[in-house]
């Protein structure tokens, strides 16, 4: 197993650590995060019925049109007060934060403020 492997091998384990104790309601549904080295994305997602209620990444068009680039703290952060409008507006205001299986610092923590700041409670 060379180096990469080993590396998303310890990914999915975390992965599947974390979501072994988090679950997305209607009440409290999930805050996913998934991070790349180019760009950032976060989901709001019911467990329950297995849908997304809302998502937003660097790749969107409002995202874009700021001219930022997707790949640093500011970016996440404005990712994350995306998201976190787009619930508010379809009636989500707590959710459960699930960091993908990644430490949470730098992006995943930006991310998590910027919707903090934009009015989720976690």
């Amino acid at each position: 197993m060379d180096k990469l492997q080993k590396k998303k091998a310890g990914l999915k384990r975390r992965q599947r650590r974390v979501r072994a104790k988090i679950f997305g309601t209607a009440e409290r549904p999930r805050l996913s995060v998934h991070r790349t080295n180019s760009h950032i994305y976060a989901q709001v997602i019911d467990d329950a019925d297995s849908k997304t209620i809302c998502s937003a990444s660097t790749l969107d068009p409002e995202f874009r049109a700021t001219g930022k680039l997707g790949s640093n703290k500011d970016a996440a952060a404005f990712v994350g007060e995306l998201v976190a409008k787009r619930a508010i507006e379809k009636g989500v205001t707590t959710v459960t934060f699930d960091r993908g299986g990644r430490i949470y610092h730098g992006r995943v923590k930006a991310l998590a403020d910027g919707a903090r700041n934009a009015g989720l409670n976690f």
